[in-house]
Parts: structure tokens; sequence; C-alpha cells
């Protein structure tokens, strides 16, 4: 069942700040204006792939998604209080909002821990507040780590679990569920999903992302990516020489999951399959369905099953079809809410204005 947001009074996004915001994807950048109590504005800038890969790497598409930013705002705003974009690949840090300095721009440029669209932000932000002389935020960077000490283990002394997750959709979802549920968000505990091109399942108290699968190599199989696989059969397709490095990884970020399964990555498609009586997609589909509520419930251990709801979000929430699924096989813990899409843009701009409005105490980096 949907549960719409509830308009809350006391919510940091009805103060009275304008602010630009931008959110770089692997493919388009997005850009708004939130002026006083909403978003009076929105872009979506998309590029095609010959674009950027004329750019030859995720940090020479700088000046190609900086300049269309600053031209789509020139025209459109003259002042703002602060400008806002997501954070990218940090070193782990807290949740919470920072303000852009010198030594994130120089990790976001350095790309240690990766290159990701979400690394510029930082950088288009910090150009753009110098035009307009003012404050350069980013909120929940991909980098957050809340992890309490035994969600690190491993199994292997030689490899430990680090968090890398959907932070700034599952931290905002979080505070509107406890917002629809008039629960204290500090006392909160929740189970999130956020299901998209990846899938991360967060077990979510007082706030803080106290767990999560890494999306990139484990959890519930997604659209491109294969999630957790049997490690020795695994091992086995490495050291047989039949694939190269670069194939390895794209079975499992990339072109696992439905991909590999069915040959797109389109929910759609699948659906429209399934609807003709495709029995194969209807299996695959499931199982994706299945290995979500499986990891769901796992969560709801880390939680002792102490869970005010289970949330589903992301771009996949929008499938009734999976949603039924999921529902019908976590309904038992608790609640579960559906919050199609992801709230990104919605959450930079609270973030900032919580900072603003002297709600929060903006973070060092």
């Amino acid at each position: 069942m949907k549960h719409p947001a509830v308009a809350d009074p006391q919510d940091p996004l009805r103060r009275d700040f304008s602010l630009l915001v931008v959110n770089p994807g692997s493919t388009s950048t997005k850009l708004g204006i939130f002026d006083r109590h909403a978003f009076t504005q929105r872009e979506v800038i998309r590029y095609s792939a010959e674009e950027l890969a004329a750019c030859g790497s995720v940090p020479g598409q700088l000046e190609l998604r900086l300049g269309a930013a600053r031209a789509w705002f020139r025209e459109r705003a003259r002042t703002c209080d602060a400008v806002v974009a997501p954070g990218g690949l940090f070193r782990p840090v807290g949740g919470g909002t920072y303000r852009v300095n010198a030594a994130m721009c120089a990790d976001a440029r350095a790309g240690e821990r990766g290159a990701h669209a979400s690394n510029l932000g930082c950088l288009i932000a910090r150009s753009l507040a110098d035009e307009y002389d003012c404050p350069a935020f980013v909120v929940d960077p991909v980098s957050v780590d809340e992890f309490e000490p035994p969600a690190r283990y491993s199994g292997h002394p030689l490899i430990s679990r680090s968090s890398l997750a959907h932070v700034l959709n599952i931290h905002a979802v979080a505070r509107t569920a406890s917002r629809d549920l008039k629960i204290p968000h500090t006392h909160s505990s929740f189970v999130v999903a956020h299901m998209g091109g990846g899938i991360s399942v967060a077990p979510v108290r007082g706030g803080r992302i106290i767990d999560v699968n890494d999306a990139a190599s484990d959890g519930p199989f997604s659209p491109e990516r294969s999630g957790g696989l049997p490690l020795q059969e695994f091992i086995g397709l490495c050291v047989s020489g039949a694939y190269t490095e670069k194939e390895l990884r794209g079975m499992v970020m990339g072109a696992g999951g439905l991909v590999a399964y069915l040959g797109t990555n389109d929910s759609v498609e699948v659906e429209s399959r399934i609807a003709t009586g495709d029995v194969r997609a209807a299996e695959v589909y499931g199982a994706m369905g299945y290995q979500i509520a499986k990891e769901i419930g796992a969560m709801a251990t880390v939680l002792r099953g102490l869970v005010d709801g289970v949330i589903l979000t992301g771009g996949l929430a929008s499938s009734q079809m999976l949603t039924r699924w999921v529902s019908d096989r976590v309904k038992y813990l608790a609640k579960v809410l559906v919050y199609p899409g992801e709230m990104e843009m919605e959450a930079l701009a609270g973030g900032a204005l919580r900072v603003l409005a002297g709600e929060e105490q903006e973070r060092e980096y």
C-alpha cells in the first residue's frame, strides 16, 4: 500500500531559502531551483554515450557538465543562499550535510575509491557557489559509513565489509516514513530496500544505516547486477582462463541480473513479456523479488525484529507486480510503505535547509 508523504509545518523544506540543486548521474545531470517552499524549476540534461566517451574519463566530464549547469542557472537565478549536490566516493564519513572544502575536492578529483559521476557533484557545486558568492554543500555522500562493528566482518581478515549504498535516498525515505507514521526519527526502526539498477537493503535505526549489502557485489540480483554469487563456482570461473577480468567484472556489475537471464534491464519490458505468457520471464522476475524479500528478512534480524516499517523505494518500487510479491513475503514483519522513485533532489534541498535554518550543524570533511 502506498502512503503519500504528510506535509509537516516543522519540515525544514518549508524554510524561506533559495537553493541551486545539482545532481550528476551516470548519463545525465538533474538541476533544480528550490525557492522558499518548493522546487520552482527543474531540468534533466542528458548526455549521449558519444559525448561522454569523448570526455575520456569521469573527471574529464567536469567541464561538459559544469558548462551546461552554469548556462541553465544563469538564465533562471540571479542569487541563491547555497548550492547543494550529492557527495561521491569519498573517504568513509558519517551521515549529514558537509560544506565543500579543498580536501573534499581533492579526493573527488583523485577518485581513490572509484570513478563515479557523483564525484563531480562537489566540484560543480563549488564552482557555482563561487560565482553566486554563497556556500556549497554536499548531503549524505555515497561513502557514508554508520556500520556497527559486527557488520564489518566478512569471514576473512583480508576482506572487510564496508558501506557503499544509496544513502541519500535511504536516509530521505526513512525521514519521510517517520513523519508519515508520526514516529520521532531518532527513535525509528526501518528496513529500507532501495530498488534500482542496483539494490541496497539496509536496517536503519534512529536514522543511521547500521548495515547494508554491497549492491555492487552482494545481496539480491538486480536489473543489471548479479548480487551475491555462490563463491566456489565463481572462483572456478575466475581461474578457468575462459574469461578476462573485464568480462568477470561485467558479469557481476553491468551484465548480470535481468540482463544476464533475460537480455534486458527494463522491468517494464519484463512485465510485458510476463503478461504475454513468458514463463521464463515470470520465474526470473519472481526470483528477484524473492531475493529482495529474503534480504529484507535478514536485515530485520539486525534490528532484532523491532521494525516500525518496511520501506520499498527506488525506480523498481513503481512496479506494482514486484512490490506486491515482496510485500506478500515481508508484511508479517511490519507495515510495508512504498515510495516509488527516488527523493534525491528533495533530500539534497532538505540537508542544506536544515543547516541554513540552524536545525542541524554542518559537518567538516
